[in-house]
């Protein structure tokens, strides 16, 4: 009714996080008890899965062996079945507009293999998902809040190319990079592999350069909030990936005032600090004089646009010349 038209679903809360290391066997006891709850309809799943070559538009072809299929089925096949509820959700409630649908998976506990992507792929196309435009599979290596690529480039590189294949040829659909600021030392790969396929998401540090205007024009005003921030941070990392810690947090100084901008805003443990607490300052927090601190944000924002724009122009222009570069 507000007029959104661009709807992402997260079942991530369920994906089985435990099939990379059931046995076979224990696999297989998973799977039944699915199908006894009717998680496929009915599907013949195995005899489908296991007797298809899945050719896919780049001229590979990908085969299910029993073993990587029963932990395909049991790690997303609840994930595909409440995905597919809430898109009818979704369908029902736009019936008379236009309407997007995107779905992210990567916030778990293990990679989206290539296999695991064409099989949720599938199942949105059986399913008859409607309008699907992208998809935000658990890449390799470690995407984290705020902070640049951490892991080996090289596999990274290769396993996209199997993933953009499985969305060039299920959809087609963008490849969305979840938690996708700053990668910087994977965006030339990221933007020459998936080309036009491809979603970036990086309003999260967009939310940090506008830190960065009240850090610069108000720093007391900053200073409370990053306070603030120290004490929301064990409870709201909890839906997150990310390596900084308690510990980590404890040993941040306080902040005090400019000399202190890098620690909170270019370093790794202040980034993901602010990262991880927006949604309680801006829906929660208080500074002392009673004011909200989205009020005090939103307010400073309206008096130094100009600064605003600055930081946006050079934090956009960063991230775009790097997308580009490939």
């Amino acid at each position: 009714q507000a007029g959104f038209c661009f709807f992402t679903i997260d079942p991530s809360a369920h994906v089985d996080n435990a099939a990379d290391n059931l046995s076979e066997s224990n696999l297989e006891t998973v799977a039944t008890k699915m199908e006894v709850d009717g998680i496929f309809d009915g599907f013949a799943w195995r005899n489908f899965y296991l007797g298809t070559r899945f050719e896919l538009n780049d001229g590979s072809v990908l085969t299910f062996t029993q073993e990587a299929l029963l932990r395909a089925v049991v790690k997303y096949g609840r994930a595909v079945a409440h995905t597919a509820t809430l898109a009818g959700v979704i369908q029902k409630a736009n019936a008379e507009r236009p309407f997007e649908i995107e779905v992210s998976v990567d916030e778990t506990d293990s990679p989206t293999s290539p296999l695991e992507h064409l099989f949720f792929a599938n199942e949105m196309r059986r399913r008859q998902v409607p309008n699907l435009i992208s998809l935000a599979p658990r890449f390799i290596g470690d995407l984290e809040k705020g902070i640049d690529y951490r892991g080996d480039l090289a596999a990274f590189e290769s396993q996209l190319h199997q993933h953009v294949a499985i969305a060039r040829t299920f959809g087609p659909y963008k490849i969305s990079i979840h938690s996708g600021s700053d990668k910087f030392s994977a965006y030339p790969i990221i933007g020459r592999v998936c080309g036009d396929l491809l979603h970036v998401k990086t309003a999260g540090t967009s939310y940090l350069e506008a830190l960065r205007v009240l850090a610069r024009a108000q720093p007391t005003a900053f200073s409370e909030i990053a306070e603030y921030c120290r004490s929301r941070f064990a409870e709201d990392r909890a839906s997150y990936h990310i390596s900084t810690s308690q510990t980590d947090i404890a040993a941040l100084p306080p902040y005090r005032d400019g000399a202190d901008e890098a620690v909170y805003l270019d370093e790794v443990v202040g980034r993901q600090l602010l990262h991880v607490t927006f949604g309680s300052v801006l829906t929660r927090g208080q500074a002392a004089d009673g004011r909200s601190f989205k009020e005090i944000l939103l307010a400073c924002l309206g008096e130094h646009p100009d600064l605003h724009e600055e930081l946006l122009d050079k934090h956009f222009t960063r991230h775009l010349s790097q997308l580009q570069a490939g």
